[in-house]
């Protein structure tokens, strides 16, 4: 199913699995098809499992539409914060960290608000990028190198992939590089940042 979700916040077809859940909203038709980025300003990123909750089959009509992603730091680089239901103390973490960063924003639907405008174009609906200098950036962020998403961990980069992290290559130093995480989330991971799913898939070390 077109239902993982890469870096760049695309939705993709793949038999590889992803550790970490989430929606944007119901993104497809009757049929299954993906009709739609995202619906809503909602983003959020879930546990795999809770509760023993279980909904079959996938992408049922009017239902959101389930997506997967490698880990957290691939779900941040799309644009979703934690789900304030199945990762109830890392969304409270979270609320913490971000009311130091947006003084007076403590509800979801400000969060949610900031977020969007941080990830979305208003005018062309694409992924929005910053630039920053790659020396600068904490463990976690993804940045456009060679055309494709890679994540900054330690001195390397590492190429993403949809089962894992492929390649490892030096952090260039002195360079300005394309931020594809949002700047709030790029923050968030300053923080040394530990939550209830995967923070970064085990392919990485």
């Amino acid at each position: 199913m077109q239902n993982r979700v890469t870096p760049l916040s695309e939705l993709i077809d793949t038999s590889a699995r992803g550790l970490v859940y989430g929606n944007r909203g119901c993104l497809h038709d009757d049929a299954g098809r993906i009709r739609r980025r995202y619906n809503g300003r909602r983003w959020i990123s879930c546990q795999l499992r809770f509760n023993d909750w279980q909904r079959g089959p996938l992408l049922q009509p009017g239902k959101f539409t389930e997506l997967f992603f490698l880990d957290e730091v691939t779900a941040f680089a799309a644009g979703h914060r934690p789900c304030a239901l199945c990762r109830r103390a890392d969304y409270n973490r979270f609320v913490e960290i971000w009311q130091t960063l947006h003084p007076g924003q403590s509800c979801a639907d400000a969060i949610d608000a900031q977020l969007h405008d941080e990830r979305v174009d208003p005018d062309t609906r694409a992924q929005r990028h910053h630039d920053a200098q790659l020396d600068d950036l904490p463990d976690g962020v993804f940045v456009l190198h060679d055309g494709a998403p890679q994540l900054v961990l330690g001195d390397s980069l590492l190429a993403w992939s949809a089962a894992g992290y492929s390649t490892r290559a030096p952090r260039p130093t002195g360079r300005q590089a394309p931020v594809i995480t949002p700047p709030s989330l790029v923050a968030v991971l300053r923080t040394d940042w530990h939550s209830l799913v995967p923070v970064v898939h085990p392919s990485a070390n």
